[in-house]
C-alpha cells in the first residue's frame, strides 16, 4: 500500500493515478486531515507493509525503521513529487515492497539517502547508479 502525506498536491496524487499507480491519501482515503506525525505512525503500525511519501523533514529519522513500513522524505519541489515518487518505485533495491520495507529514505535530485533497519551507517544511492 502506497500512502501519500497530505502536503502533497492532489495534482499529483492524480497525476500518479494516472499512471497506474494505486495511491491513497491522508485527509482522503485514510485517517484524517490533519492528523499528526505520531498519529501517522501509529497508522503505519497496523497497515500491512505500507509506504509512506512525505514532504515532511522529521519523518527522516533513523529511529523510525520498522520491519512493517517504509518511509520516504521527498527533498524536492511540490510539483515534482509524483515524478520522483514514481522514479522512486521503480529504483531496483525499492521497486518491490519488500525490498523498501524496514527503509527510512529522503530523495532528492541528487539520489537517495537512507537508513536501514539495524544498521549504523547511513547509505547514499545515485541516480546515475541504476544506469
Amino acid at each position: 500500500m502506497i500512502i501519500l502525506d497530505e502536503n502533497i498536491p492532489d495534482s499529483q496524487r492524480r497525476l500518479l493515478q494516472s499512471w497506474h499507480i494505486h495511491v491513497r491519501q491522508i485527509g482522503h482515503e485514510v485517517a484524517h486531515k490533519g492528523i499528526k506525525d505520531e498519529g501517522i505512525i501509529l497508522l503505519l503500525h497496523k497497515l500491512h507493509k505500507a509506504t509512506f511519501f512525505t514532504r515532511d523533514f522529521d519523518f527522516y529519522n533513523q529511529n523510525l525503521c520498522h520491519p512493517n513500513y517504509c518511509l520516504v522524505c521527498l527533498a524536492v519541489g511540490q510539483y515534482e513529487a509524483a515524478s520522483f515518487i514514481r522514479r522512486f518505485l521503480h529504483y531496483l533495491k525499492f521497486n518491490t515492497q519488500r525490498n523498501r520495507m524496514g527503509t527510512v529514505s529522503r530523495v532528492s535530485h541528487m539520489g537517495i539517502r537512507l537508513w536501514r533497519l539495524h544498521t549504523e551507517i547511513e547509505e547514499e544511492l545515485k541516480w546515475s547508479d541504476e544506469i
